[in-house]
Order: C-alpha cells, then sequence, then structure tokens
C-alpha cells in the first residue's frame, strides 16, 4: 500500500513538473491555435478595400499595419444578429481580407472608425468579433477616403 502511494506520488511530481515547465516553443504553438487575432501572410492574402482589389505596395502596407494592430476586446456575436456584424451602420472604410490559417479559408471584414477598428473573421459558418487598436491604419484609411472624395 505504502510502495503503491509513493509511485503515485512520483508520478504525479513528473506529470506536474513537464507541465509547468513546457519549452517556450510548444508553449507558443498551444496559444496560436486559439489565437483570435493571427498574422497575415500577405502572400496567402487577397485585398479588397470598398470593392476595389489593393495589390503591390499598398496591400503589403495594409497588411503590415493590421498586423502590427493592438487587440482591445472581443464582442460577443448572439445568433440571430450576424447581419449587424458584417454590415454596420456608419463605418467609413472597409476591408475583405480572403486568407487561410493553416488549412482554413478565412474572410476578415474589417471596419475602420474614428476610435477603433472593428473585425470580423468569418470561417466556415462561424462569425468571430473583436477590436482593434491600429493608428496608422485608421489615419490611412481618412487619408483614402480624402483621395476618392
Amino acid at each position: 500500500m505504502s510502495t503503491t502511494a509513493i509511485v503515485l506520488t512520483i508520478i504525479a511530481s513528473i506529470i506536474k513538473l513537464l507541465v509547468s515547465c513546457l519549452p517556450t516553443d510548444a508553449v507558443n504553438w498551444i496559444l496560436k491555435k486559439f489565437d483570435l487575432h493571427f498574422e497575415i501572410n500577405h502572400a496567402d492574402t487577397s485585398l479588397t478595400m470598398d470593392g476595389k482589389s489593393l495589390e503591390g505596395e499598398e496591400k503589403l502596407q495594409v497588411i503590415n499595419h493590421f498586423n502590427e494592430a493592438k487587440f482591445l476586446k472581443k464582442k460577443h456575436i448572439f445568433p440571430g444578429n450576424e447581419h449587424l456584424f458584417l454590415h454596420p451602420e456608419g463605418s467609413e472604410t472597409s476591408f475583405v481580407f480572403d486568407t487561410k490559417q493553416g488549412k482554413k479559408a478565412i474572410r476578415l471584414h474589417v471596419f475602420i472608425y474614428n476610435d477603433r477598428i472593428d473585425v470580423v473573421k468569418q470561417y466556415k459558418k462561424k462569425l468571430a468579433a473583436y477590436s482593434l487598436f491600429s493608428d496608422s491604419l485608421q489615419k490611412r484609411s481618412s487619408i483614402d477616403l480624402e483621395t476618392i472624395i
């Protein structure tokens, strides 16, 4: 009986040690699986702004600004309210990123406001929404609007 308790204590100690001391690469890999805001690779991404396709240097700049944006908060989407997030009122500029994360095809709808950037991540039949802050992307969208007008 006492040998069983000693063996179980040793096994539990080893498991605790392994779980609490995972290598950094393993922890990063696990965390990337659950990232809401992930880095976009410009080679696998097509980008449209208000219906017009962006290419070259413009596309690269927008993707870099998007990747550098700071995550603010996640928004909860209740069933039946999906259309409110995909077609919001009052957004000045909208981008659509068609990209891949691993094997999943993902569409990101990005709506830019003066104080925040709202992102709706659409994959399969699921939606996730969150807000970002990117001063450079918000300034860029206001400059683009002025040149269009």
